[in-house]
């Protein structure tokens, strides 16, 4: 078991914690260590003080065929660990509209009118498949859940002047696999990831059976806790566990939590 420490990216609308990462872009050397390679996943918590770009992310196809042989998409989904009240997510852009008349309504600043806007509270879910239109509002804090990838074209930056990507971003849109904004079910399965919320009231296990590769490793994300700690197979004394805190479980491996908290387990389920 490792718990992983965070590395910190500033940004102009907040910041984000690479959490759980062997992206090159952001890597924690002791996991890449762990995992014997590249882990297939990226766990970030982002705190968006201000409103994010509209993005769009490529799905592997689109990757490959836009930036090159090896380029993985980016599907991705975001739990909301906080929201300020009247919170908002951009979650897919509109119907019926050509490339030529979005590609001017982003040039002329006016691309607001055809995003879809809604509003989030603490403990919804999003989940965002590759090629989704979507932006981050202000005053939120969330756990983001992605394939391993860092790849991001941006559509629109509300005349914040940075760089847009109108004819790749414009390429990539997709509206399919979308799903209603809503608080957390307790657990969510995709092509790439599963997620599965446990609230544990006095004690829990798990055993990782999974094979011994990169992607076999499985997380466990403390959303909240109360007198609670973790430990092996092979310890006593369990260690004190704080929210936000994350650990890496490997294959063959035996963790427990005692105590109370709720956790968020997290595996790949693609390489």
């Amino acid at each position: 078991m490792l718990k992983l420490e965070s590395i910190k990216s500033e940004k102009i609308w907040g910041y984000e914690l690479w959490i759980a990462s062997t992206h090159p872009n952001g890597c924690q050397k002791e996991f890449l260590k762990a995992c014997g390679g590249d882990y297939p996943l990226l766990v970030k918590v982002i705190q968006a003080d201000d409103t994010l770009s509209i993005q769009v992310h490529p799905d592997d196809d689109f990757a490959v065929k836009l930036e090159g042989k090896g380029s993985r998409g980016k599907t991705e989904c975001w739990y909301v660990l906080d929201a300020k009240p009247d919170a908002k997510i951009v979650y897919g852009i509109k119907e019926g509209y050509s490339d030529e008349v979005l590609s001017a309504a982003i040039k002329e600043n006016k691309l607001e009118e055809y995003l879809e806007f809604v509003k989030v509270s603490k403990g919804d879910f999003i989940f965002i498949p590759a090629g989704t239109v979507h932006a981050i509002g202000a005053g939120l804090r969330l756990l983001e859940v992605q394939q391993s990838c860092d790849l991001t074209y941006r559509l629109y930056d509300w005349g914040r002047g940075r760089e847009v990507h109108i004819e790749k971003g414009l390429a990539v849109i997709k509206r399919e696999g979308m799903i209603p904004v809503a608080p957390f079910s307790g657990s969510f399965e995709c092509e790439y990831f599963s997620l599965e919320r446990i609230d544990i009231k006095g004690g829990w296990s798990m055993y990782n059976s999974s094979d011994k590769k990169p992607e076999g490793v499985q997380l466990v994300y403390i959303l909240s806790e109360e007198n609670a700690v973790i430990r092996t197979s092979e310890e006593k004394i369990g260690k004190k566990i704080l929210p936000e805190e994350i650990y890496a479980v490997m294959p063959g491996e035996k963790i427990t939590i005692e105590g109370r908290a709720q956790i968020i387990r997290i595996k790949a389920l693609k390489a």
